[in-house]
């Protein structure tokens, strides 16, 4: 069995697919429709958006 990957933001099919058996860590997912790049992490067909922290600026 093998699924399309949905972008999490806008919901509609990217280019890629996955099976069941698939394992990503910290893969860049491109969504041609909304234009957005983000980390994602797959496991047995469960997708997880990884957010990473803001840059701060360090003080003195």
């Amino acid at each position: 069995m093998s699924n399309w990957i949905r972008c999490p933001k806008c919901n509609n099919k990217t280019r890629l697919k996955i099976r069941e058996d698939t394992i990503l860590k910290n893969f860049p997912l491109y969504c041609p429709k909304c234009r957005q790049e983000m980390l994602i992490d797959v496991q047995r067909l469960d997708i997880s958006v990884i957010t990473e922290p803001d840059a701060q600026t360090q003080s003195r």
